[in-house]
């Protein structure tokens, strides 16, 4: 029976732009977003601009949000992105206008082939459609569409496109037994 073997690991196919433009957002991103200073959303839209991201007008983008790279990365007009938030974009996310992304949300298009011994990259694409509001705390993962003013409630973890002018709710608390201090 095969193994997984992570010295066999390699994703020298994925290439997502020079380590100079790497290098240089990084900093970017430590000094300018991923930081707790209020900067103004235009500055924020000017550098992600300079970065070769498509970003429309009227964005907010408040302090501590992450995004890995912003040339594979869109936002529509009037969109917010709240704190804490992680756009861990591998490949292309693409965020509608008039769409939320709640504190601490995290946006993922990188996964791994758990089937392959190797445990080889893959990616998908994130396409959030207009007037989306995904909650606080929540994970969308790759490949995954969110239609048009879908709502997704705060913690839920997204693995399936979803229906437009629907809610999700997932991961409900439940009781399980009672407590009892001795």
């Amino acid at each position: 029976m095969k193994k997984v073997d992570l010295s066999k690991f390699s994703n020298n196919w994925y290439n997502p732009g020079s380590a100079l433009k790497r290098a240089l957002w990084y900093l970017t991103n430590i000094f300018f977003f991923k930081c707790s200073v209020p900067y103004p959303n235009s500055l924020k839209t000017s550098l992600l601009k300079f970065f070769g991201a498509k970003v429309a007008e009227g964005i907010v983008i408040k302090p501590n949000v992450n995004i890995k790279y912003p040339w594979f990365l869109e936002i529509g007009n009037n969109s917010w992105i709240g704190e804490g938030v992680w756009i861990d974009n591998l490949a292309k996310v693409s965020i509608g206008n008039n769409a939320c992304v709640s504190q601490g949300s995290y946006l993922c298009t990188g996964n791994h082939n758990y089937k392959s011994e190797s445990f080889d990259l893959i990616t998908g694409e994130i396409n959030i459609e207009d007037g989306v509001w995904i909650g606080a705390k929540s994970i969308i993962c790759p490949g995954v569409t969110l239609r048009s003013h879908s709502v997704i409630t705060a913690g839920c973890i997204v693995t399936e496109d979803t229906e437009s002018y629907t809610i999700y709710k997932t991961n409900e608390t439940v009781a399980v037994k009672s407590r009892v201090i001795e």
